[in-house]
């Protein structure tokens, strides 16, 4: 190993699957090791995790891709300084802070914005580890989320001037509250201090630096800033809301930045002694990972696609119905990154569903080759064939990432928004869908404007690294965000349309979106 060679790690936690991977100096992934845990699905619309598999996910996945970088001839042993972490937000848990058990892990899953929601439950009781089915729990949480409405003055945006986000299900608030006041091993742990509450990073890092050893009890402003409970300009617990909601402050995290020197990892661990530097919510460290200054703005392509243009230092509220979240704050003494979020509840998920239900293909790989047999999808016809449903399924995608763009640039303006040397705006993309070619130039084309793949389409868990290593100096700011661009080149795809052809489409997609109104109606 050179003697100026030097690793970063980075974990990602996510909702199906733990991955760890391992970075050089130059940012290029050296060895990594991923595992899916456990789904379980007790009944209709609802799935459950166990913290503890979580936890031994993210043991197994360090160990193994340490092994895999040393046996591509990588001292890793000597060289890795620090490991980032980044995770699935909003997912609530309430822990035993006096034995290692998890009181209760819930995850209510509202980015459909549908109902049934999707929940997550684990309740162990003392050392049993007692799995309990929670039969009462979605009808119960929403009998809460309706009363909270009714009781405040704002009603659902009672919360929003403070902490940008409207009174939902979706955030880790509502879950806490429903754990307070109907889980009997929450409330008794809560009234003899014995009670922790945290997101999923916040349980890793408890864990990974000691556990009932001392462990740590910190979680990060990104993942903070979606619990509904943090103030956006203090960055601190805010107090009203939590008086408002009686949530005891004693069960919360102390809140740090996403690039800063948290604790070491403890023994019993693989790699011991190593600093965690960093830690992000999945979406933010792919703000970083993409370099995603003022003005610019990332599309993650995942089962949904998440949205997110970065408003510098000014809180942006949104009149088209997006929400104001904090973006990065690299460093205790950096400036504060705010970004204007939206999200899309089904994008790969469509391609799933023509692989699983209606099969039309055996794998997500094909609807590009089958889509590009057409150029266009059509209405149903007797012409129509599969070729038009799968194009059909790509286009809806990228019409709703245009929606949700068009929103972003009415609520910052123009001035808002980062432009290249040739004036144009650039959408960066990630996620596994953006492997599509298709779908990359269908939206460009709808867009109007370029859209910019990394090399490198990780740039969550890269993202995780880039802060870490930030915050022990083996990176600069600079070298991160270096004219807006990643440190590889990416693959940009750019509109062939012109603007009559792009009116065309999107006024038809428009048009064929009000006729659906109410149709759900017409299954009763």
């Amino acid at each position: 190993m050179p003697p100026d060679e030097v690793f970063i790690g980075s974990i990602d936690q996510g909702t199906t699957s733990t991955r760890f991977f391992i970075y050089d100096r130059a940012a290029r992934p050296v060895g990594s090791h991923q595992i899916e845990f456990t789904q379980f699905y007790p009944q209709s619309g609802w799935v459950e995790h166990d913290p503890m598999e979580i936890l031994e996910s993210v043991r197994l996945c360090i160990a193994k891709a340490v092994d895999k970088a040393t046996a591509a001839g990588h001292n890793v042993d000597s060289g890795l300084k620090a490991i980032g972490l980044t995770n699935q937000r909003e997912t609530t848990v309430i822990w035993s802070k006096s034995r290692l058990s998890s009181l209760q892990c819930h995850r209510l899953d509202g980015r459909s914005y549908q109902f049934p929601l999707q929940s997550l439950f684990l309740i162990r009781e003392c050392e049993l580890f007692t799995l309990i089915k929670c039969v009462s729990g979605v009808i119960s949480i929403l009998f809460l989320f309706r009363k909270l409405e009714k009781e405040l003055p704002g009603e659902k945006t009672h919360f929003l001037q403070t902490c940008g986000l409207p009174i939902s299900t979706y955030f880790s608030a509502l879950k806490v509250l429903w754990l307070l006041d109907n889980v009997d091993a929450v409330k008794e742990a809560v009234k003899i201090g014995d009670a922790l509450f945290g997101t999923i990073d916040t349980w890793l890092i408890w864990n990974l630096t000691g556990g009932k050893e001392n462990g740590l009890h910190v979680t990060d402003v990104s993942n903070a800033s979606r619990t509904m409970l943090m103030n956006l300009k203090t960055l601190d617990w805010d107090e009203t809301i939590l008086d408002t909601l009686g949530i005891p402050a004693e069960i919360l995290p102390k809140i740090v930045s996403n690039a800063e020197i948290i604790g070491n990892i403890s023994k019993g661990w693989p790699i011991p002694g190593i600093p965690i530097a960093g830690c992000l919510g999945d979406q933010h460290a792919a703000m970083v990972g993409q370099g995603c200054r003022k003005g610019g703005a990332k599309s993650t392509f995942g089962t949904g696609a998440f949205i997110l243009l970065n408003t510098g230092e000014e809180i942006v509220k949104s009149n088209h119905g997006l929400l104001s979240t904090l973006a990065y704050k690299l460093g205790p003494k950096a400036p504060t990154n705010y970004a204007l979020e939206g999200s899309i509840a089904i994008a790969g998920a469509a391609v799933q569903w023509l692989r699983d239900s209606l099969g039309i293909i055996k794998s997500a790989s094909e609807i590009e080759e089958l889509a590009s047999q057409v150029d266009t999808c059509g209405g149903i016809t007797r012409f129509t064939n599969k070729s038009h449903i799968a194009r059909a399924v790509l286009e809806s995608m990228c019409f709703q990432v245009k929606d949700v763009l068009d929103s972003m640039h009415k609520d910052v303006g123009d001035k808002g928004e980062a432009k290249n040397a040739k004036g144009e705006f650039l959408l960066r993309v990630d996620g596994g869908a953006t492997v599509n070619n298709l779908l990359m130039q269908i939206q460009a084309d709808l867009l109007g404007t370029p859209v910019a793949r990394p090399a490198d389409i990780e740039t969550t868990v890269r993202g995780a690294a880039y802060a870490a290593g930030l915050a022990i100096g083996i990176w600069t700011e600079k070298d991160i965000f270096s004219s807006g661009e990643e440190m590889d080149k990416p693959t940009i795809f750019r509109p062939v349309v012109d603007q009559e052809a792009r009116k065309k489409k999107v006024d038809s997609w428009r048009k064929a979106v009000s006729r659906t109104f109410d149709l759900a109606d017409l299954s009763l």
